[in-house]
């Protein structure tokens, strides 16, 4: 397969544009985004005010990630077996019923904590599908050539939605309330599926659909395990996923109890991290190539900043942190996306990238519970250094593992005196 492996010029940074039909899709997609993002914000905040509980805040978060976890690798049998572009028309569709629903609620009065509970263990079960289709469209919407700056884009998308939804979410929630982010939300699943019905469905670069048979899920698991790329990607996708991406659950109590700032203030500290993660979204459009050594050290240096914002004394501080955390996130995520993407044959692609999602997802239906349990009992602070500090102490363990199979050591030297640290076979 022809792929793009050169330096690029910053005018073909975003060569994956010109395809007519990523380029349809990636429009409808920031404005959907930024409708997903508004929904979490306004959803999580909703519970807090409900309940006065950041554990409560944990558990909403549970009950959307619950089902990836349960049910994520069949999810991957769905994905390898029907059309791409059909399944995608029918998870939107799903999805905003279930918002239309939620805003009616908030909008009526009539909103309970297990209202919320009910609809995003729904949504969640929605997004076994919805998640790992994405991930797998992207091929037949630009084809292999294009894939790894697709993938790239496609980041920049969720973090620019990432930026948009939460501020919007904040100043809804203060003037309005959070009924109509929902509704916002509902409305933007309509433009994705209307999008979808756009596209020249005989430009798709489509794959093979795989026929049942006995064992494919084994077979998917078997051929992640025995690839290196795509097995230590996925479990340094799984560790972040448990303490670092529960990042909500703790700028909540953040807002609430330790600056004071209110939905708003929450708002501003999700908005920041996704500031940060877009920047690091677009300087991964000029990454052509992806190692292990990248995603391992990547997801390390986001643990670390993660930690350090947990020190941070002040908001200045605070908020200058959340953004260099926000663009290794995302400098991470690419990078181990791209990995476990073009290591995957595409007839197996959907299964092991449900596993993928399902690390991904599925990891923050421990996490959320997990770390709105600890930030009760010990504190914001904590809870920040703990969601950070894990991560990056199993990327130093990924990385003496990994130096040692190889036979690798560390370099530094002076290069026109500054250290110049490189990885170097012993």
């Amino acid at each position: 397969m022809p792929v793009i492996t050169g330096r690029i010029p910053w005018s073909e940074s975003l060569s994956s544009l010109r395809v007519h039909n990523f380029r349809l899709f990636t429009l409808s997609n920031i404005v959907a985004m930024s409708g997903t993002w508004m929904q979490r914000i306004a959803q999580d905040w909703l519970v807090l005010q409900l309940s006065g509980s950041v554990a409560a805040v944990g558990v909403t978060v549970a009950m959307q990630f619950t089902p990836m976890l349960l049910f994520g690798l069949y999810g991957g049998l769905i994905v390898d077996r029907y059309s791409k572009r059909m399944l995608l028309m029918m998870t939107q569709s799903i999805a905003g019923v279930l918002a239309t629903l939620l805003a009616v609620l908030a909008l009526t009065g009539t909103v309970q904590v297990w209202h919320v509970y009910a609809i995003a263990f729904v949504v969640g079960l929605v997004t076994v599908v919805d998640n790992p289709t994405r991930q797998v469209f992207v091929n037949e919407l630009v084809g292999p050539r294009n894939l790894r700056n697709a993938i790239s884009v496609n980041s920049s998308v969720f973090q620019l939605g990432g930026l948009i939804g939460p501020a919007i979410a904040g100043a809804l929630l203060v003037a309005v309330g959070a009924g109509w982010a929902f509704a916002i939300n509902a409305a933007t699943c309509a433009l994705t599926v209307a999008t979808l019905g756009m596209l020249r469905t005989a430009s798709l670069v489509r794959s093979a659909a795989v026929p049942r048979s006995k064992g494919q899920l084994r077979q998917g698991l078997a051929y992640a395990l025995r690839k290196p790329t795509i097995l230590w990607s996925v479990v340094m996708v799984a560790v972040l996923s448990v303490f670092a991406l529960s990042m909500p659950v703790i700028l909540a109590a953040y807002a609430n109890d330790v600056f004071g700032v209110g939905a708003a203030g929450y708002g501003l500290f999700n908005t920041l991290v996704a500031a940060g993660a877009f920047t690091g979204a677009v300087l991964s459009t000029r990454r052509t190539r992806v190692r292990l050594r990248t995603v391992v050290a990547m997801g390390g240096l986001w643990g670390a900043l993660q930690a350090v914002a947990g020190l941070m004394p002040g908001e200045g501080g605070f908020a200058v942190t959340l953004v260099a955390l926000g663009v290794a996130n995302l400098l991470f995520i690419t990078a181990a996306n791209s990995l476990v993407q073009m290591s995957s044959n595409l007839g197996i692609r959907g299964r092991v990238m449900s596993l993928y999602v399902l690390v991904l997802l599925g990891g923050q239906a421990i996490g959320g519970p997990l770390m709105g349990w600890i930030v009760e009992r010990w504190g914001p602070h904590i809870g920040m250094i703990v969601s950070g500090a894990v991560p990056a102490l199993t990327a130093l363990v990924i990385g003496v593992v990994l130096a040692r199979r190889h036979q690798l050591a560390l370099s530094v030297r002076l290069d026109r005196r500054l250290p110049r640290v490189a990885i170097v076979p012993r």
